[in-house]
């Protein structure tokens, strides 16, 4: 019978054979607190807003099937199986802020919780600990990035954390219906996100479903204003092309208006993007190509399962799965430019 599992911020807590679901098993440092039920375990720290590093072991006599989630959905540890007695250690760091999620969504709950999920959640001990000098990427962006607070959505930026080891996290600051201009103006976005930046830090930016009015110079001069804003700090920007939109043309490519990002004024958001790029010296994440390629590699039929097609009839907004393999496609073009060490790549 899978158990409880308790820690304190800084302390490992086992659990130990025979506890009770939700039941305290342990004692540490001052913050201890309560991890409850079998299916998930959720387990909640008292720690303030920063950068932590994450030890689990996972694993006990029965086989196991575990992942491991942090706040707002976001993907830590992708479903990790653990045979009879065997124990499996995974590291990670995560990035507790307020809000958890969105940076306009409700604050959440303050500290960190962990949520070990799976088909059959076997999480024996974990140690949560500072880790104020990790590497970060900062996400700016909108739905398709942010870290969605309701299932079936997934942005991207949601995802990408899974990929990571210990000694890397990501900052998802991406936020829901916003734009080029709307993320610059709102206090609670780039005026906010900006005095966070740190010397180093990767800050992707990735803003476009929501400009449909937003002539070329405008937007060429709000993502300048971006990039110049956290080169101002020290932070190395990278523009991202928008994903795709899944609507196809009758030989099942897509369409060259709508799924592309061309705006109602007949701007071409990717390219705008790419241009502006090699204007300003800014690396570039071509995610428009890349998820172009992969959803006509599927086709109208299997593409659906990367979008909200069959829950939502949304063509924009993508499923966790969808999600999941477009943080990958994000990942291997870091990995690509050598914007990510390779160490940190899980």
């Amino acid at each position: 019978m899978l158990a409880a599992l308790t820690a304190a911020a800084g302390c490992l807590a086992t659990v130990p054979a025979g506890a009770a679901p939700g039941q305290e098993t342990g004692r540490g440092g001052s913050g201890l607190e309560r991890c409850a039920g079998t299916g998930p375990v959720v387990c909640h720290f008292d720690v303030a807003p920063g950068t932590y590093d994450v030890a689990v072991t996972l694993g006990g006599t029965p086989a196991g099937s575990t992942s491991v989630a942090a706040e707002t959905r976001r993907t830590l540890l992708a479903e990790t199986v653990t045979a009879p007695g065997q124990r499996a250690r995974r590291t990670f760091t995560v990035s507790v802020r307020t809000p958890e999620g969105e940076p306009t969504g409700p604050a959440g709950t303050p500290g960190l919780t962990l949520t070990f999920a799976g088909a059959a959640p076997a999480p024996a001990a974990v140690r949560v600990t500072p880790a104020p000098h990790a590497r970060r990427i900062l996400l700016v962006g909108d739905s398709t990035v942010c870290d969605q607070p309701g299932e079936p959505y997934s942005g991207w930026g949601q995802q990408l954390p899974q990929y990571l080891k210990r000694g890397a996290v990501v900052a998802n600051y991406g936020d829901s219906g916003e734009s080029s201009a709307s993320y610059l103006e709102s206090p609670a976005l780039f005026p906010a996100v900006q005095p966070l930046v740190r010397r180093g830090d990767l800050v992707l930016v990735q803003l476009a479903h929501n400009d449909k009015q937003t002539g070329a110079a405008a937007y060429r001069a709000n993502l300048t204003a971006l990039v110049d804003g956290v080169r101002a700090r020290g932070g190395r920007p990278a523009l991202v092309t928008p994903v795709v939109r899944r609507w196809f043309n009758a030989d099942a490519t897509l369409n060259n208006d709508t799924a592309l990002l061309v705006n109602g004024l007949g701007v071409n958001h990717p390219a705008e993007i790419r241009a502006l790029s090699a204007e300003l010296g800014t690396p570039l994440v071509d995610l428009t190509a890349l998820t172009r390629k992969r959803v006509e590699e599927l086709g109208p039929e299997a593409s659906k399962a990367l979008y909200l097609t069959a829950e939502k009839r949304d063509n924009t907004h993508t499923s966790v799965r969808g999600a999941t393999e477009y943080a990958r496609l994000v990942l291997d073009a870091l990995r690509e430019q050598r914007l990510i060490p390779e160490r940190l790549v899980r």
